[in-house]
């Protein structure tokens, strides 16, 4: 078995690929609308990272989910990208509309990690290689 994809549903796709690519200097693989629905993937090594509308959620899960809100608490599950210098991403991604939680910090284990939230609210961290 692999891990293929992550993925998450969001209001808009096509701003949130746009946030991604000017965030994080993602490429973005696909963005088609099936009249019902709008998927989009990108570019982000060997898995793939999608994002599809909600639309889609509502019809997948029709007895209900949260949907991730950018004004309550993050949900418990965070993407992590690798970087070589954290806080030029950090700041790039600040830059690009991300909201601070954690600012580049050294861990105990010899990684630097930073984290913000996408502007759906997600938790993004960045990672040192």
């Amino acid at each position: 078995m692999k891990f293929g994809y992550t993925i998450i549903w969001v209001n808009d796709v096509a701003k949130t690929v746009e946030f991604y690519e000017k965030a994080f200097g993602l490429v973005r693989r696909t963005l088609r609308d099936t009249g019902k629905f709008i998927w989009a993937e990108i570019e982000t090594g060997d898995t793939t990272l999608a994002f599809s509308s909600i639309s889609e959620a509502e019809t997948l899960f029709p007895g209900g989910f949260y949907a991730n809100d950018p004004t309550q608490p993050p949900a418990l599950i965070q993407i992590s990208f690798i970087t070589p210098d954290v806080g030029t991403a950090y700041m790039k991604a600040l830059g690009a509309g991300a909201k601070a939680i954690d600012a580049p910090k050294a861990q105990p284990w010899g990684q630097t990690i930073a984290r913000v939230r996408d502007p759906n609210g997600v938790l993004v961290s960045l990672v040192s290689g």
